[in-house]
Formats: C-alpha cells, structure tokens, sequence
C-alpha cells in the first residue's frame, strides 16, 4: 500500500522541525536565556526581538508553531553564514550581536509553544 506523499511529508516535515528547534534551544536558547535572567538588558534585547519575530510570522493571528520558528531559526542562520556574520568561536551573552538575540529570542518564543514540541520525534 503507498502512503500519499502530503502526510508523509508533513510528518517529516514536523518531526524535522521539532528536532531544530529542540537543538537550537539545547545550543543556544538555554545557555543565553539563563544569562538573560541575570543581564536584564539582554532580556529586554530578546523580548524586543520576539515581538518582531511575532509580528514577522502573523503570530497575533495565528497561533506560532515549531515549523514556523525552525524555518525562521533556519533563515536567520542561513542569511548570517551569507554574509560571514555566523560566530566563529565562543557565544559571548555580555555582548550579543543581532543573530545571537534573534536567535535567542526564537528560543524564548518556542518555550511558549506546547513542551512537547521540543522534543525529537
């Protein structure tokens, strides 16, 4: 029996979203967020930078989902590695550029979305 492509992709496609994300938070979000409750400039930056990815995705509309913030996770990283704005050594929190607090902020809007989209399936 053939299984019609839209659910498998579909399928995949979560499942691969969920993993993104779920490193994304395992890489940065959870380091940086804990060095966000500590620098509340840098909470502010991240909190900043979640509202406007909110309103980039229409997320006063409809719901965010991990879809959602993987491919934009995916778009910040990939447009920065364009243009050699990816760090090369150590995250440093004290003195975050915009693609760390961007991503950062993608990280603190995923801890909104329901735990178990986190979680690798």
């Amino acid at each position: 029996m053939r299984v019609p492509y839209p659910q498998v992709a579909t399928g995949t496609a979560v499942s691969a979203a969920r993993s993104r994300l779920a490193l994304l938070t395992a890489s940065v979000g959870a380091p940086g967020l804990a060095a966000a409750r500590v620098r509340p400039g840098l909470l502010a930056l991240v909190d900043q930078h979640a509202a406007a990815i909110r309103d980039s995705l229409d997320g006063d509309r409809r719901p965010l989902t991990p879809a959602a913030l993987a491919g934009y996770a995916e778009g910040v990283r990939d447009t920065a590695g364009a243009y050699g704005l990816l760090p090369a050594g150590a995250v440093d929190f004290a003195a975050p550029d915009w693609v760390l607090v961007r991503l950062l902020a993608v990280c603190a809007l995923a801890r909104t979305l329901d735990p178990r989209y986190l979680d690798p399936a």
